[in-house]
């Protein structure tokens, strides 16, 4: 069985992590900047997630806790952020709602067909969820 710890195991060792990468995203003032490269993609579709989302009674287990309920209900934690953004929340500790909205995975998959239009269809298959 594949947990949230196996995950995080694992997405610590990748390149992309922050703690692995992390003086990379420092500017010359020693300042850490955090890039967010896929805002202008979550801009453009949230109205189109939100449309094609499920809301849910928010659990308890859940609060202060996106990157639990992405594992959740996607099987990674990798779509917190996006969990936050679409349910209007920017800070973890504000993560407790009565209800949450939650994008349904199909049409994650597709709006990040925009993200990777570049890419040859052979390409697109790794995209696949």
């Amino acid at each position: 069985m594949f947990t949230i710890d196996m995950e995080a195991k694992k997405n610590k060792l990748m390149p992309t992590s922050l703690d692995y990468m992390g003086i990379s995203y420092r500017n010359v003032n020693g300042d850490v900047v955090f890039p967010s490269p896929l805002f202008w993609l979550l801009e453009k579709y949230l109205f189109f997630l939100k449309a094609n989302s499920t809301k849910k009674i928010f659990e308890l287990k859940y609060t202060m806790r996106p990157d639990y309920l992405s594992f959740d209900e996607y099987g990674t934690v990798i779509l917190a952020p996006l969990l936050m953004y679409v349910n209007g929340i920017f800070c973890t500790e504000e993560f407790n709602l009565n209800e949450v909205i939650i994008p349904k995975i199909s049409y994650i998959s597709e709006i990040l067909i925009d993200k990777f239009s570049e890419l040859s269809p052979d390409d697109l298959e790794v995209v696949n969820w």
